[in-house]
């Protein structure tokens, strides 16, 4: 009987060192950390409540695995109750930019205020005063809807983007109803900005700014100010009406970037904007990688399918792929302009493209009879293309691509084999076209629609004819796949389709409606005519040259 007292109490005891030695090491951790965790900014979602959260990569990332086993905490909204009255674990943790982390929380009840707070969950290892908590004295939450949100360097100018501006689509706005203003001195403590500057341009979600002279003479300290927009109703009236933007911005230098990775300039990029595609990612990148593009920029609109591991190996696998947390929705345009001014410093072309969307070289002109002969286009023909745009013309900017739409292709279920095998009927006509660009002929305004940019003068763009190149956008997928668009469309100016608007805009399905139910036919929808030529193409050619890479060769653990 002692035997068995002796044993339990030794589980018992066991159990209570681990758990605490297993703390005492997470906060040993935090305590590690080289600059103390504080909530700098709230957002309000329509799904969460984001909190913009200190540390980040230039002083290091606050580890995921401390971060993941804080609480999010809400307050009741009546002003007599300030107690802790209700808390939910952690939705999600990312990293951000070089100086925050994010950490998303679920949306509070109606009683109790949006303004969230973090805990630490163990009563007893406080890691501040107030009763465990990490709070910040700015105790303010901001809309998504009206905020800025980033800002950039740009040579002697910073680009800042922002909600709420209400500026027409594809137009470039009058500049004098705006300027910037930057938070420097005793930011920490009063957030007073104390520097202001006319706009240059403006547009969209986008308004440039000169940098103040004293900023402009220390650009080593450029990155990281905190930065704002101030905006009149009237062009005529005086600064001081001005109201200010609420702001999370603070700027980035792209160029630091480059120079911690040492890369040089790469002759073919890609930018990419994705919600939960990670399935299509592998297929989509080691095709086009075989085309010759050399560099992929992955625009993260807060996906939660894992698309952070996929990129981890493709880049392992040396497809020099990196993505970026873009948190803010709506904002596809400004997510491309932002990528733009990336990629200005690290590529000589640009493509903006879906991983939906897949480039063909059907060589089908008498001219091309060499290609024909061969039966495909050889490795890494998109690169060369751009290439001799490079060296036969300085006035080329940007290279238009027509793009067939496909259908189901009467399929129930995802192809096994990835798009490019699987799909093969498709609508007749070209619905739109794609673009690649010179990130350095683009207009200073930055004024794009989704996938084509206003360029600055003295450049024009070229319409590549079909029998060249034409992009297969597997748009109309299986009914599975397809009804995730009905979540959110990613562009700013294009309704989401459970709105009742532009019902019949080539930005939606032909008849669709707005309810994401599956019409009885959509297996056989938008199948004009049978299209198999990148399908033989990938059946003939890849898989002698990805043997063991190929998504549908790939374990289904890996």
């Amino acid at each position: 009987m002692l035997k068995v007292i002796f044993n339990v109490f030794s589980t018992v005891l066991f159990h209570i060192v681990s758990r605490f030695s297993n703390s005492a090491k997470s906060v040993q951790d935090f305590h590690k950390l080289s600059m103390p965790i504080k909530i700098e900014n709230r957002v309000l979602f329509p799904d969460d409540v984001l909190l913009l959260v200190a540390g980040g990569r230039k002083y290091g990332f606050i580890k995921k695995s401390i971060i993941a086993e804080l609480e999010c905490v809400y307050y009741s909204k009546n002003v007599l109750d300030n107690a802790i009255v209700e808390k939910e674990n952690v939705l999600s943790v990312d990293e951000y930019d070089e100086f925050r982390s994010i950490v998303r929380c679920p949306i509070p009840s109606v009683n109790y205020s949006t303004v969230v707070n973090l805990r630490w969950p163990y009563k007893n290892e406080n890691l501040r005063e107030e009763n465990g908590l990490w709070i910040t004295e700015n105790q303010t939450i901001h809309s998504w809807e009206n905020v800025a949100y980033g800002a950039v360097l740009d040579g002697e100018t910073v680009v800042v983007f922002a909600k709420g501006l209400n500026l027409r689509r594809a137009r470039e706005s009058n500049p004098g109803q705006f300027s910037c203003h930057f938070g420097l001195g005793n930011w920490e403590v009063d957030e007073r900005f104390m520097f202001t500057t006319k706009a240059l341009v403006a547009g969209q979600e986008v308004v440039r700014c000169s940098l103040p002279r004293s900023i402009r003479k220390n650009p080593d300290k450029v990155s990281g100010i905190p930065v704002t927009i101030g905006m009149t109703p009237h062009v005529r009236a005086q600064g001081h009406e001005r109201a200010l933007l609420p702001s999370v911005a603070k700027i980035f230098d792209t160029k630091s970037e480059q120079k911690r990775k040492g890369e040089g300039n790469y002759e073919l990029c890609v930018c990419t904007m994705v919600w939960n595609q990670a399935f299509a990612l592998r297929e989509w990148i080691m095709y086009h990688a075989w085309l010759g593009v050399e560099r992929w920029f992955i625009y993260d609109n807060n996906s939660d399918d894992g698309i952070e591991e996929v990129v981890r190996e493709l880049d392992l696998e040396d497809y020099n792929v990196t993505r970026h947390v873009w948190p803010w929705i709506k904002t596809q345009e400004a997510g491309f302009s932002h990528c733009a001014l990336r990629a200005k410093h690290e590529c000589n072309w640009v493509s903006f493209m879906d991983v939906d969307e897949y480039f063909y070289f059907p060589y089908s002109t008498p001219r091309h009879q060499r290609f024909r002969e061969l039966g495909y286009a050889g490795q890494n023909s998109l690169r060369t293309l751009v290439t001799n745009f490079s060296s036969s013309s300085n006035t080329i900017g940007e290279i238009r691509t027509s793009c067939h739409s496909f259908g189901p292709s009467g399929l129930n279920s995802p192809p096994t084999q990835g798009v490019t095998v699987g799909y093969t009927c498709r609508l007749q006509s070209p619905e739109r076209h794609k673009s690649i660009i010179r990130p350095d002929a683009l207009d200073s305004t930055l004024l794009n629609v989704v996938h084509h940019f206003h360029l600055r003068k003295g450049f024009e763009y070229l319409n590549l004819p079909e029998s060249t190149a034409v992009l297969n956008h597997y748009k109309y997928q299986v009914w599975e796949v397809f009804r995730s668009k009905f979540y959110r469309r990613v562009a700013t100016y294009v309704a989401d389709w459970q709105q009742n608007q532009n019902e019949g805009s080539r930005d939606r399905a032909p008849g669709l409606g707005t309810e994401a139910i599956e019409p009885p036919d959509w297996p056989l929808k938008f199948c004009e005519v049978w299209d198999t030529g990148l399908r033989d193409f990938v059946l003939s050619n890849f898989a002698d040259i990805w043997t063991g890479l190929l998504p549908w060769e790939r374990s289904p653990s890996r």
